[in-house]
């Protein structure tokens, strides 16, 4: 099971966000800590360390595994125009 830390933006995002979107962003994040690379998650090409994303609806998560300390780092939820 991994532990799942979120960054800067991502605390800010979900502070913002209504009822139904932080239960969905939760539910994936709760989804990530058992199975890092659901069948969805793609990876994003061109980035130094290997970043993910998941959708969440009309929202992208994105974020990178570190399997040394077991650890999932959110580093971005946003709409998908805002994200790439």
């Amino acid at each position: 099971m991994f532990k799942v830390q979120l960054d800067n933006q991502p605390e800010r995002f979900l502070k913002k966000a209504d009822k139904a979107l932080k239960e969905r962003i939760s539910t994936k994040i709760i989804a990530l800590q058992h199975e890092p690379f659901p069948h969805d998650a793609k990876r994003i090409v061109n980035r130094k360390e290997k970043t993910f994303r998941i959708r969440v609806g009309d929202y992208r998560m994105m974020y990178v595994v570190y399997f040394e300390e077991n650890t999932i780092l959110i580093s971005k939820i946003d709409k998908r125009e805002n994200i790439y």
